[in-house]
């Protein structure tokens, strides 16, 4: 496969799992980082506690984010699952979700490419959280609906979406 880059250029990028064990840290959250270029983190949601993980590759220059959902999807609800995903995914502007196929668990995914950037700041690395939690938290039900409801995945996704207004 040919390849697009033009530059020559190759910069060395700070690694960006040090700022996220910042901002980890900040929030109080467990975590661990098993080596340089991977952290993982409990972190507390409205419907679950989310396991976040961060690797970071230095050859490709890019960071690899995941924010599993605290939920087993049972084999007879994995192709309504597999249909929920793709009408999920099409609402979403960054990321996507995935069902890995060894641990049976929605999983929400992002990766940032960083070269020429010279790193990540405080503020790409919060939005890339904040990001991946708010969709899990908007979309969770949707997947409850769906595993323990029985819903088809129109009816979850469309029940998850609603935007109450005002207060009962």
């Amino acid at each position: 496969m040919p390849a697009v880059s033009v530059s020559t250029t190759t910069e060395t990028i700070t690694n960006p799992l040090d700022l996220i064990e910042e901002i980890i840290c900040a929030h109080e959250w467990p975590f661990d980082r098993a080596n340089d270029d991977e952290l993982m983190a409990q972190v507390p949601g409205k419907w679950c506690d989310y396991r976040v993980y961060f690797a970071w590759s230095q050859d490709m220059s890019a960071l690899h984010f995941s924010c599993a959902l605290d939920l087993k999807i049972p084999r007879h609800r994995r192709g309504s699952i597999n249909e929920l995903l793709a009408l999920t995914n099409e609402r979403l502007w960054l990321g996507h979700f995935d069902l890995s196929s060894e641990e049976s668990q929605p999983t929400f995914r992002h990766a940032v490419p960083l070269r020429g950037a010279r790193g990540a700041t405080v503020e790409q690395l919060e939005d890339l959280v904040d990001v991946a939690l708010h969709e899990c938290e908007r979309f969770y039900p949707a997947f409850q609906y769906v595993v323990w409801g029985g819903k088809n995945p129109a009816e979850a996704v469309t029940a998850a979406c609603l935007d109450p207004i005002g207060e009962a």
